[in-house]
């Protein structure tokens, strides 16, 4: 059996990996959406290594765990609970997002694992295994009845990832892409039991 990777707390030093570990999690999604906040003379790059320097919001270095391998950042982890009883979505909600939150208010009482993400030359290591299973004793620790995650249905390799560690399909719904690029067609809600 061999030993588990050394997880961490996110450190304002992992910034520029977190924005490049939350654009594979989104696939890509994240620097479209970043290009579109771009302020003239700065990147999408940029702005996602500043959101993820900050000291509040959901996607912050404060709110992921990091694996490292090899005297490196590999992979972090970013979740959260999601209520017993989720607020309705308004309709304000952006296209773009209300069938992604549809689905998240589709596993009301579990752990979301909104962020998770191995670098390519760190995958094969069970180090996302290893994050899943950090994942789970947290979402114990709070007492939620389960574990929640959504991807898009051509992210296969993810999938085999969640499936092998007991999630199974719980919903669909199509994807609005507003000019973002993804193969996918379908955001896939998977879910588990604790």
């Amino acid at each position: 059996m061999k030993p588990n990777p050394p997880l961490r707390p996110g450190t304002i030093e992992d910034a520029p990996i977190l924005a490049e570990l939350v654009n594979y999690a989104g696939e890509g999604m994240p620097l479209y959406l970043w290009s579109k906040m771009a302020a003239p003379g700065e990147t999408a790059w940029e702005v996602g290594r500043r959101r993820a320097a900050r000291e509040e919001g959901s996607f912050s270095y404060r709110n992921a765990i990091m694996v490292d391998h090899a005297g490196e950042c590999a992979g972090c982890l970013i979740g959260y609970a999601i209520p017993d009883d989720p607020v309705p979505i308004g309709d304000d909600m952006p296209p773009m997002f209300a069938g992604l939150q549809e689905l998240e208010n589709l596993a009301p009482a579990t752990w979301y694992v909104n962020v998770l993400a191995v670098r390519p030359q760190f995958r094969g290591r069970g180090l996302g295994t290893a994050l899943l299973a950090f994942a789970d004793e947290t979402g114990r620790a709070l007492g939620k009845r389960g574990m929640s995650v959504i991807v898009s249905d051509a992210n296969a390799g993810a999938r085999r990832l969640y499936e092998r560690c007991g999630y199974r399909e719980a919903a669909s719904r199509p994807m609005v892409k507003e000019g973002w690029q993804n193969e996918g067609r379908n955001w896939v809600l998977l879910t588990k039991l604790l």
